[in-house]
């Protein structure tokens, strides 16, 4: 029985997201030209949910604790350094996170 429901679970979660990747393709694929507003949000919203991310990651850091403020400021940095230098996002965030695990592992 619960196989099943979680097979069956796992089902739904594939096939919306085989929709959500799917839909996008079959409206403005082909020749159609894409609806300005469209492209607009495309170009915005993906800093825009970094800048929030970034901001959720922080709000309950304290700079002021050794162990529960400065590895994320200091990853947060590296990442940013990281990613103005070399333009590459895969490359920041993995240099980010391992900086982050260090810190918290090694370090604090």
């Amino acid at each position: 029985m619960i196989k099943e429901r979680a097979f069956l679970i796992i089902l739904v979660v594939a096939v919306c997201t085989l929709l959500t990747r799917l839909i996008p393709f079959v409206l403005f694929g082909g020749k159609r030209e894409m609806p300005k507003a469209v492209g607009y949000l495309g170009q915005i919203l993906p800093p825009a949910i970094m800048a929030t991310l970034v901001v959720y990651c922080l709000k309950s850091a304290d700079l002021f604790s050794a162990s529960h403020g400065i590895p994320e400021f200091v990853s947060v940095a590296v990442t940013a350094l990281l990613h103005v230098w070399k333009k590459n996002v895969l490359l920041s965030i993995a240099a980010g996170t391992f900086c982050y695990m260090f810190l918290i592992q090694a370090v604090f």
